[in-house]
């Protein structure tokens, strides 16, 4: 068998576990990830490439012999890395910039869902110059909460929940004046409130063909019973109580599907992850929000639940032959729960040093992310640290496993949620 050497991009928990996963695929010649962390060292070599030099990367790619580049986080695909490497004729696993915009832009998502009838909230776009007619437009119809949204990327944080004109008036002045937004908050779009329960479908898509590989529910909020700041994810399970055989068969024919086809209709053949962001409410599944990647921590439970090798699917999606795959499962849940460093998601301190890590059982999992490696010891360098994967029979089991594991570990103001898991048990019992 002809191995593959493989550039991975990225050095959070998700890539952890990606090159995890990708380092025990029997297809695997040299793994190589940029930049990673001390996690992904032991799964392969980490390099240092400036990922937004797309050159510098073509460079690399050509001089190490690497047969595929996989894109972990979304900037680089929102960038067109993807565009630029494919025109040079190196493969990529993920989407192009045209088809990665339906993370790149909520306008442009919801748009596209209006387009292809896809279910979704109702929604108005506002630009920078506009905020005053916003709010306006929430005074006008009167129904609290709304949600705000920036348009463009702001790492999982550019949400608000909005409860009154007073806090759409506070949100949309932040949108404004706080230049840490950027271009995301160029355009704000406004979105009716959804009811219900949020989870997750992640797809594997050639373009052509769609497979779910999994589902799962994250926890976004900082705060246990989901109170305080979003955040990138505090914690998650797989899978998701809330997501039935029969509702996941509903995703796949009014989202999935649709997502799909209209992406080839657009001229954009969506290749890659696409993570869908779902609500169940009372009328069926809505999208809340597409990714065009992996979630974080999402993918530390979904991909260890993967019989399938990881690589075979991305080349095989490479080439258009994921028709010929079925995506195997091996009926275990998972629990992930996320240590983050005290004042996360606005200020905390780095440098902590990291006790405990050699500790933890050797059927747990351990991805780092806001870590790095300083003299040989293990220190704090992030916001979210580490995630800590429990498994089960059952999701209590799963549960039990993660929070065992993460009392082994420690560091200076570490912060978890304890509550991960709760709301699939209670749909459970």
């Amino acid at each position: 068998m002809e191995k593959t050497n493989v550039l991975l991009i990225g050095g959070g928990g998700r890539e952890h576990a990606m090159a995890w996963k990708i380092s025990r695929s029997g297809q695997l010649g040299t793994l190589y990830i940029a930049p990673g962390n001390p996690g992904t060292a032991e799964c392969g070599t980490n390099v240092s490439l400036n990922t937004s030099d797309f050159d510098a990367v073509l460079e690399f790619v050509r001089s190490h012999e690497t047969g595929l580049v996989v894109v972990g986080p979304e900037q680089p695909l929102v960038d067109g890395l993807a565009d630029f490497l494919m025109e040079e004729g190196i493969a990529v696993f993920g989407p192009t910039r045209a088809a990665a915009m339906l993370e790149g832009s909520k306008e442009f998502a919801k748009d596209f869902m209006r387009d292809y009838n896809i279910p979704t909230a109702r929604y108005r776009t506002f630009e920078a110059g506009q905020f005053e007619d916003a709010l306006a437009y929430t005074r006008s119809e009167g129904r609290y909460p709304v949600v705000l949204k920036a348009d463009g990327l702001a790492a999982g944080k550019g949400v608000f929940i909005c409860d009154s004109d007073q806090e759409v008036a506070l949100r949309l002045d932040q949108f404004r004046d706080n230049s840490a937004w950027g271009e995301a908050a160029e355009k704000v779009v406004v979105e009716e409130f959804m009811e219900g329960e949020e989870a997750s479908v992640f797809v594997i898509s050639d373009g052509y063909t769609a497979k779910i590989l999994h589902n799962a529910q994250d926890h976004k909020r900082i705060g246990e019973g989901d109170t305080g700041l979003n955040t990138g994810g505090m914690g998650a399970y797989s899978p998701a109580p809330v997501l039935t055989s029969d509702l996941l068969q509903q995703v796949e024919n009014e989202i999935i599907q649709p997502t799909i086809t209209g992406m080839q209709i657009n001229n954009s053949p969506y290749k890659g992850i696409l993570y869908l962001g779902l609500m169940i409410t009372e009328e069926g599944p809505k999208v809340v929000e597409y990714n065009c990647r992996f979630g974080d921590p999402e993918c530390q439970v979904i991909l260890p639940s993967l019989k399938n090798d990881l690589l075979e699917l991305m080349i095989e999606s490479e080439h258009q032959r994921l028709d010929e795959i079925d995506i195997e499962l091996d009926g275990r849940y998972r629990c992930c729960v996320v240590m983050a460093s005290g004042g996360y998601p606005e200020s905390y301190q780095k440098g902590k040093p990291i006790s405990g890590l050699a500790e933890i059982d050797q059927d747990s999992l351990l991805f780092l992310a806001g870590a790095r490696d300083a003299q040989g010891e293990i220190v704090t360098s992030g916001g979210r640290v580490l995630s800590v994967v429990g498994s089960g029979k059952t999701l209590q089991g799963a549960i039990d496993h993660a929070y065992k594991n993460v009392e082994k570990i420690s560091f200076e103001n570490a912060y978890y949620r304890r509550d991960i898991g709760a709301k699939g048990l209670k749909r459970i019992h």
